[in-house]
């Protein structure tokens, strides 16, 4: 069974371009599913039949978290059986796909209302008091300032930022090119102090960092290497402690701010589905749910009867 399993994997990576965070989340998801069947003696995926991933789903709805006494508020939340059921239609679309399986019983399964996030954002004032320099001109003060003026200038992703690469940067002309989810590429805007932000850097801290076999990531560690995810979201934690914002830093919020200050700012919704990379507008409409105050403001401006 993981057999198949790594053939999906390698379709996902190689023809769907899928990131390697949902690549890691699909085989952890399905290894579950798979010692699960090992467990009621299934030997393939022909086996399988919907009663089993009834069972199966079931089973995981009801299994408490890790290291927490069972109650209901300690079971996996429906947002990890949504994931759990998409990673198992996702694979049985692939082996229907390729002609590995007749019968495809994943596509009978419901997946559960899924509740949106609103995302957090900081403010004005919180922004500010973030880019605000605050440590030396040293080589990783510098990378550090460059990160968080593109972060918020260009909404980029974690991801995005911790793999821009060096000829993605048009400064000259104000521009970058991003891959983003699924190798997909959009133009985006950089703002002028990320500009002397970036301009900085790359003269006078980025040659400080580079070692004999650094790759041409933008971003550099004192190692001369990119980023982790999580080293890039534990300087963004750092640096909001010390410039004073209480809120819980996450990875995105500096992505959420650059979006909803411009939904704010009267930018059109399509736009910013397109500097955000998104796929679909019912993604970057969730935005509208945090800027009520600027559009209370539009339409009692412009609407005849407000």
């Amino acid at each position: 069974m993981r057999d198949l399993v790594e053939d999906f994997l390698q379709y996902s990576r190689h023809e769907k371009g899928q990131s390697e965070r949902t690549q890691t989340t699909y085989a952890s998801l399905l290894e579950r599913f798979v010692i699960w069947a090992e467990g009621q003696k299934l030997g393939s995926w022909g086996e399988v039949s919907l009663r089993h991933l009834q069972d199966f789903l079931l089973g995981e709805q009801q299994r408490p978290l890790e290291n927490r006494i069972t109650s209901l508020e300690s079971r996996l939340s429906s947002e990890s059986v949504y994931l759990q059921i998409s990673a198992l239609r996702a694979f049985y679309r692939f082996c229907e796909l390729e002609g590995k399986l007749q019968e495809n019983p994943a596509e009978l399964l419901s997946l559960p209302k899924r509740w949106k996030r609103l995302p957090k954002a900081l403010s004005t004032e919180e922004i500010n008091a973030l880019m605000s320099p605050d440590a030396l001109m040293t080589p990783q003060g510098l990378c550090d300032q460059a990160v968080f003026e593109t972060a918020y200038a260009s909404g980029l992703r974690l991801s995005e930022l911790r793999t821009l690469r060096l000829e993605q940067l048009h400064l000259d002309s104000g521009f970058m090119t991003v891959i983003g989810k699924g190798n997909k590429e959009r133009v985006v805007p950089v703002g002028r102090r990320a500009i002397q932000a970036l301009d900085l850097y790359l003269r006078e801290g980025r040659p400080k960092l580079v070692r004999a076999k650094s790759p041409a990531a933008v971003f550099l560690t004192r190692r001369g290497t990119p980023f982790a995810s999580v080293t890039l979201w534990l300087r963004m934690k750092q640096r909001a402690k010390r410039s004073g914002i209480k809120k819980n830093i996450t990875p995105h919020m500096l992505r959420h701010s650059f979006a909803t200050h411009l939904l704010e700012g009267g930018a059109d919704l399509r736009v910013i589905q397109e500097l955000l990379g998104h796929s679909s507008i019912s993604t970057t409409e969730v935005y509208t749910h945090v800027a009520g105050k600027r559009l209370k403001e539009v339409h009692e401006k412009f609407h005849p009867r407000a």
